[in-house]
C-alpha cells in the first residue's frame, strides 16, 4: 500500500515514486518524459503502474444537482455563507479539486475563503483565499499551468493536485464573505478511499498571510512560522507597489529547527521565485508569474514557487521570511536608496506538510480586509447611462452580458469614437481608480482618460533592466465574451465631488469585427496608511442564533448582510422554522435580492406547513424582472408545500417554465402539483 501514496506525507519514500504520483496527475506524458528517462531505470515500460491493480476506490464529492433533469449544477453562496464542498470519512486522500465560479463582486477570488478541516479539527489546516490558494493573488483571473496547480480558461478553471491525506474525516468548505451572492459555485473533489493510512502520515497545510502594508521597521516580511516535523513545498507572494520603482530586492530566508544563521539565503526577490531583473509574467511546472504590471506605483504581481524537487525539510520548527526592501526615491523622482525599507502591500501562501494539525496559525483576516483597498466601491456605470455623453457611436445597456453583468455597451463607429462616464468621488484624497470592462469578438482598442486627460505617470530613474510598463490601453477583443478585464487608470488626488472617466477608441485587432467597447463598473478605492488601516478592522458579521421567533425578527435588521444570513438560519431550521413564516413572507418584498432567495428557500424548507405563504409565493413569483434565482427558490417552494394548498399556483408556475434558466425548477414543482 505504502508505494501508492505521494511522497509528500510519507516519511520515507524514494524520488521516482515521488516523481510517479505527484507529476502523473498534474503534467502530460510528454512533459515529464525526460524527467523520468532521469529518475528511472531505461526500458521501464508502464512509468505510472497503470497495468497494477489499485488498492483503493475512486470518490467524487461535487456541486451536482441531485435533480437529474436540472442543468442548475452550481451553488450560489450568499454574502456569510459557508458551502461545504466535501466531508468525507477516511482514511482517504484528496487527490484533486477542480472549481470554476461566476461572481459579480470585485475582487471575488480574495473573497471566498477555502478552508479544509481534517478528522474533526475545528482549527482548518487550510485557510486562504480561493484566487490566492491557485497562485492568483489581487482577486483577479489569470492562466496558470504548472504542475500542482493548472487555471485554465483564461483562469476561470481552476485545479490543484496537492495530495491531502486524511485517516479520519476531510472536510472542506467555501465562505463568501463578500457583499453579494455568488451567481455560480460549481466544484469537483476526487478522493481515493484506501484501506490505511502510514501512522504518521505529514498533513497538507496552506495558510494566508498579509501586511497591508509591510512596516518600515527594518524587519522581514513572513510567509511561515511553523513548529513540528515535515518541509515546506511552496509559496505565492502577491504585492501592490505602494511605492513607484522596484520593490524587489529583498532576500528569501529560511531558518530551520531553530538555528541562529538561516540555511537558505536568497539574493533577491525575483530571484526566489526564479526569474531574474524583475518579473515577468510566465508559468512553468516548479515557479512561475501570474501578474505582473511593472514597477510603477499601484503595480500589481504574484508569483509562485513550488519545492517539488527541493523541498525544505523541519524536524522542530521552520521559519520563512523575505525583506521588503527595493528602490526608493525623493521628492524629486532621483533614486535614494537601492536597498531601502518599503510600505508595499504584502500577501502570501505558504504549502507545507507537516506530522499532525498545526494548531498555531495566525487568524486570516476577514472578507475585503484582504483586499489592498479593503474600502472599495464598485460603482455600477449602467445606472448613470443617462448621463453618458457618447460621440461617434451609440450607448445602450447590454443586460446580463456575462453571468448577472450588466454593462453599458458602446457601439463605436471606429477610431476616435468616445464615450464619456461620470462618477462621483465622496471626499478628497488619494484614490485608486481601475475599470473592469468586458471582451468580445468585436471589440476595440481604448485608452482611458481621467477629466479628460490622461492619468499623470511619475518618471524615476530605475535599475537597468528593471521592468517598466506603464498600461496606457487595452484590448477588448477575446473570442469569447467575457466581462472581467480590471484596467488600472491610476492613483491619483482626487477632488470631493463629480469627475470622468473617458474612454477613447485607438483602433482594433486585426482579428476584430468591430470597435465595440463594453464597461461594467468603476472601482474607486481610497489609498493611503489611514485608509488601509481603517480598511483592515473589517469586522465578520455574525450568524444570527435563536430560536425561529428571533431569528425572524433579524429579517428586519437594517443590515441586508445580517437579514440574508436570518434566512439561512431559518432555512437550515426546516420545519422548526414555521414560527417565523409570517416574517419569511414579508421578505419575499425585500429590496436585496439575495434575502429574497434565501427567504424563499427557507418557506421551501418549511414544507406543507407553509401552505399560507402560497399567496406571497405567487406575488412573488409574478414580478417583472425578478432574480432568476429568486424565482427559483419561490417555484421549488411551491413544489415543497405541494397539493392540494399550491395547486392555485400551477398558472405562475407554467409562465416561469417558459424562463430557460427557471424551466427545470418550475416543472419539477408542476410534476408534484398535476
Amino acid at each position: 500500500m505504502k508505494r501508492l501514496l505521494p511522497d509528500l506525507f510519507l516519511e520515507k519514500k524514494t524520488m521516482k515514486a515521488n516523481l510517479l504520483f505527484i507529476l502523473a496527475p498534474a503534467v502530460m506524458l510528454s512533459a515529464i518524459a525526460n524527467l523520468l528517462a532521469q529518475e528511472l531505470p531505461r526500458g521501464v515500460p508502464d512509468p505510472f503502474r497503470l497495468t497494477e491493480p489499485k488498492n483503493f476506490t475512486a470518490h467524487r464529492a461535487s456541486s451536482n444537482n441531485l435533480d437529474w433533469n436540472s442543468n442548475d449544477d452550481s451553488k450560489h453562496p450568499i454574502p456569510g455563507e459557508t458551502t461545504v464542498l466535501a466531508d468525507l470519512q477516511g482514511p482517504g486522500i484528496v487527490s484533486h479539486l477542480w472549481m470554476t465560479i461566476a461572481d459579480n463582486e470585485y475582487g471575488w477570488p480574495r473573497l471566498l475563503r477555502l478552508r479544509v478541516y481534517y478528522d474533526g479539527s475545528p482549527v482548518p489546516s487550510v485557510d486562504a483565499p480561493l484566487g490566492d490558494f491557485f497562485a492568483v493573488g489581487h482577486g483577479v483571473e489569470k492562466k496558470v499551468r504548472s504542475l500542482m496547480v493548472r487555471d485554465s480558461s483564461d483562469g476561470r478553471a481552476r485545479n490543484c493536485y496537492w495530495p491531502m491525506p486524511f485517516k479520519k474525516s476531510c472536510k472542506i468548505t467555501v465562505t463568501n464573505e463578500g457583499r453579494r451572492r455568488v451567481t455560480c459555485l460549481y466544484y469537483h473533489v476526487d478522493w481515493q478511499k484506501v484501506p490505511s493510512l502510514p501512522e504518521k502520515p505529514l498533513y497538507f497545510h496552506a495558510r494566508y498571510r498579509q501586511a497591508l502594508p509591510a512596516p518600515p521597521d527594518g524587519g522581514t516580511y513572513e510567509f511561515l512560522k511553523a513548529s513540528g516535523r515535515g518541509h515546506y513545498v511552496g509559496t505565492v507572494l502577491s504585492v501592490v507597489q505602494a511605492e513607484p520603482g522596484w520593490f524587489g530586492e529583498g532576500d528569501d530566508l529560511f531558518w530551520v529547527d531553530g538555528e541562529k544563521k538561516p540555511s537558505i539565503e536568497g539574493t533577491g526577490s525575483e530571484d526566489y521565485f526564479n526569474d531574474a531583473w524583475g518579473l515577468h509574467e510566465d508559468d512553468g511546472p516548479y515557479y512561475g508569474v501570474t501578474v505582473a504590471e511593472g514597477t510603477g506605483l499601484g503595480s500589481r504581481m504574484t508569483a509562485y514557487r513550488w519545492h517539488m524537487l527541493d523541498p525544505i525539510p523541519f524536524t522542530k520548527s521552520l521559519t520563512v521570511e523575505i525583506e521588503h526592501k527595493g528602490w526608493t526615491y525623493n521628492a524629486q523622482g532621483r533614486v535614494k536608496s537601492t536597498f531601502g525599507e518599503r510600505t508595499d502591500l504584502m500577501s502570501s501562501v505558504a504549502f507545507w506538510y507537516q506530522e499532525g494539525i498545526a494548531l498555531d496559525q495566525p487568524p486570516v483576516p476577514y472578507g475585503s480586509a484582504r483586499l489592498p483597498q479593503g474600502n472599495a466601491r464598485q460603482i455600477e456605470v449602467e445606472k448613470a447611462l443617462a448621463e453618458v455623453k457618447a460621440e461617434g457611436g451609440k450607448a445602450t445597456i447590454s443586460p446580463e452580458l456575462f453571468w448577472s453583468k450588466d454593462v453599458i455597451l458602446f457601439q463605436a463607429q471606429g477610431k476616435g469614437s468616445k464615450i464619456e462616464i461620470p462618477f462621483d468621488v465622496p471626499e478628497e484624497g488619494d484614490y485608486e481608480i481601475y475599470t473592469e470592462v468586458a471582451q468580445a469578438s468585436d471589440y476595440g482598442i481604448y485608452t482611458v482618460l481621467l477629466d479628460g486627460k490622461y492619468p499623470e505617470v511619475p518618471q524615476l530613474e530605475h535599475e537597468p533592466g528593471a521592468d517598466v510598463r506603464p498600461q496606457t490601453q487595452f484590448d477588448g477583443y477575446a473570442l469569447e465574451t467575457f466581462v472581467g478585464l480590471a484596467y488600472q487608470v491610476g492613483w491619483p488626488h482626487l477632488t470631493k465631488g463629480r469627475h470622468t472617466l473617458t474612454f477613447v477608441c485607438l483602433g482594433k485587432n486585426q482579428a476584430s469585427s468591430g470597435y465595440n467597447l463594453g464597461v461594467d463598473d468603476i472601482i474607486l478605492a481610497k489609498v493611503g496608511p489611514a485608509a488601509w488601516a481603517a480598511a483592515a478592522n473589517v469586522k465578520e458579521p455574525r450568524l444570527p442564533t435563536g430560536d425561529a421567533a428571533d431569528l425572524g425578527r433579524f429579517l428586519s435588521d437594517p443590515n441586508p448582510v445580517t437579514r440574508g444570513l436570518a434566512a439561512l438560519a431559518l432555512r437550515d431550521k426546516g420545519r422548526e422554522a414555521l414560527p417565523a413564516l409570517p416574517a419569511l413572507m414579508a421578505a419575499l418584498k425585500d429590496g436585496d435580492p439575495d434575502v429574497r432567495f434565501m427567504s424563499g428557500n427557507a418557506i421551501g424548507a418549511i414544507g406543507r406547513e407553509a401552505e399560507a405563504a402560497v399567496p406571497a409565493l405567487i406575488a412573488a413569483a409574478s414580478v417583472k424582472n425578478e432574480d432568476v434565482r429568486a424565482l427559483r427558490s419561490y417555484a421549488l417552494a411551491l413544489g415543497a408545500i405541494g397539493k392540494p394548498a399550491a395547486v392555485s399556483a400551477l398558472p405562475v408556475l407554467k409562465e416561469l417554465a417558459k424562463i430557460p434558466r427557471v424551466r427545470w425548477a418550475a416543472e419539477a414543482s408542476i410534476k408534484k402539483l398535476e
